[in-house]
C-alpha cells in the first residue's frame, strides 16, 4: 500500500448518452411479478427456507461427500470500485465457482432451485440496472451472498450500531449452513474453488478468515475523485429508478443490496457518531462531503485492520481500479497468483475486457475538488494516491 500512483485526469463534462438511449432509461429496474411474489415468500418464512436449505443438503450428503472449501476468494470494497469487473474476471477462471443471477430468489436450496431452472431458455445479455455499460445475462457471477447472512444476523444493515463480525463471533448454526452452502454451490457449478463478491464482507474479513483459515481476500479501491462520482452518480440512477419501479427497491433490500437509491445505509464500523455526520450531510444534500467522509471513514478504518492484524494481512491484496486500467494483464497475474489460482487462458484473456469507463466522467467545482482533498487526502495516501488527490491540475 506504499506505492504511489499519479492522479487521474483533472475531471471534465459528464458524458451523456443520446436522447434514443435515454427514453427507456429504467428498463432496466422492472422487476417482474412473478419473481416479486416467489422472492416475498422466501424474504418473509427464512425459518421454513433455513429448513428446506438444510433438507438439501441431507438429501445430497452422497453427491457432496468429497467436495471440500478450499482457499475461497472474497472480494471485497465500497461500491463502485471495481470489484464486478474483478469477480467477472476471476468467475472467467475454470475452476472457480460462483453466485449468478440466476440464483435469486432460491439462493437457499441453490441444487434443487438450479436444477428446476435448468430447462430454461438461454436468454440474451443485457445492460444491468447500473447503466455502467456491463452487459449480464442469468448466468454471469452476482453478490447475492449477503441474503444467506441476513438470515442469521439482524444487524449487519442497521447504521445505528457496529455491523462488524470478528474473529470472537461465535454462530456455528451460520457457519454450519454458509460452508455446506458454498459445497452445493461448487457441486451445481463443477468447480473447486468459489469466489464471492461482497461489499458487506469488508467488515466481515477476520470472521471469514477464522471460518476459512487458508481464504484468500480481494480488498478494492479507486481514487477518491472518480469513485465519489461514481458513488454519486449511481444514487441518482437508482432513487429514480425505485421510484419509477417501486418493485426494484423491495428487491434490492431483499437481496441485501443498501448501497444506493431510497433505501441508502451506511455501514458502521464502530463509530457512530461519524455515521451520524455521514447521513446528516446527505440528508442535507451536502453528497459530495458525505461521500468523502464515507469514503474517508471505511478505507481508514481498513487499513487501521491491516495494519493491527498481520495474520489478515497477509491473506489480504488491495486492488486499485487503476492498476488493473492501466496494466490489466500484469495485475490480474498478480491477483491469480495471490489468490493460488493456476494459469488459465480465460481468465487471462479477460484483461482485454478492462478499461476505465468512458460513459461517464466526474464534473466537481474547484470548491467541490477542494472538499474531496480536505476530507480523503489523509487516507488516500494509505494507500498511494498522492497528496494532489482531489487537485485540478
Amino acid at each position: 500500500m506504499s506505492t504511489t500512483t499519479a492522479p487521474p485526469p483533472a475531471p471534465i463534462a459528464p458524458v451523456h448518452k443520446s436522447a434514443g438511449n435515454d427514453g427507456d432509461r429504467y428498463a432496466s429496474f422492472h422487476v417482474p411479478w412473478s419473481e416479486h411474489l416467489l422472492s416475498g415468500v422466501v424474504a418473509t418464512l427464512p425459518r421454513l427456507w433455513k429448513r428446506l436449505g438444510n433438507l438439501e443438503t441431507f438429501a445430497l450428503q452422497q453427491e457432496l461427500a468429497d467436495i471440500r472449501i478450499e482457499r475461497p476468494v472474497y472480494i471485497a470494497g465500497i461500491a463502485r470500485s471495481g470489484s464486478t469487473i474483478l469477480l467477472e474476471a476471476i468467475a472467467a477462471h475454470r475452476c472457480v465457482g460462483t453466485h449468478q443471477y440466476r440464483d435469486f430468489p432460491g439462493l437457499m436450496t441453490p441444487v434443487w432451485w438450479n436444477r428446476a431452472l435448468s430447462r430454461q431458455p438461454v436468454s440474451p445479455p443485457v445492460e444491468r440496472a447500473h447503466g455502467d455499460g456491463l452487459m449480464i445475462t442469468p448466468e454471469s457471477p452476482e453478490a447475492l451472498e449477503e441474503v444467506l447472512w441476513m438470515a442469521y444476523f439482524n444487524h449487519l444493515h442497521d447504521p445505528d450500531v457496529s455491523n462488524v463480525l470478528g474473529r470472537d463471533i461465535d454462530r456455528a448454526d451460520f457457519a454450519r449452513f454458509y460452508t455446506e452452502h458454498l459445497r452445493k454451490l461448487l457441486l451445481v457449478r463443477g468447480a473447486s474453488r468459489y469466489a464471492s463478491k461482497g461489499n458487506y464482507n469488508f467488515t466481515r474479513l477476520a470472521y471469514l478468515q477464522s471460518l476459512f483459515a487458508d481464504a484468500r481476500f480481494l480488498v478494492t479501491i479507486r481514487h477518491p475523485v472518480h469513485h465519489i462520482a461514481s458513488l454519486m452518480k449511481q444514487h441518482r440512477l437508482f432513487v429514480e429508478g425505485e421510484r419509477r419501479h417501486p418493485r426494484a427497491l423491495v428487491r434490492m433490500q431483499r437481496v441485501g443490496h443498501f448501497e444506493f437509491g431510497l433505501d441508502r445505509r451506511a455501514i458502521n464500523v464502530g463509530n457512530a457518531e461519524t455515521i451520524e455526520e455521514i447521513e446528516s450531510l446527505w440528508e442535507n444534500g451536502d453528497d459530495v462531503r458525505g461521500w468523502a467522509r464515507y469514503w474517508a471513514h471505511l478505507y481508514g478504518w481498513m487499513a487501521d485492520q491491516l495494519k493491527d492484524d498481520r495474520q489478515l494481512a497477509e491473506a489480504v491484496r488491495v486492488v486499485r481500479f487503476e492498476d488493473m486500467c492501466d496494466d490489466a494483464a500484469g495485475e490480474l497475474e498478480q491477483i491469480r497468483l495471490h489468490c493460488e489460482l493456476n494459469a488459465d487462458a480465460n481468465m487471462e484473456a479477460f484483461a482485454g475486457q478492462i478499461h476505465a469507463p468512458t460513459y461517464y466522467r466526474p464534473d466537481f467545482t474547484d470548491r467541490e475538488l477542494e472538499v474531496i482533498h480536505d476530507e480523503t487526502a489523509a487516507t488516500a495516501a494509505r494507500y498511494g494516491y498522492g497528496e494532489e488527490v482531489g487537485i485540478r491540475n
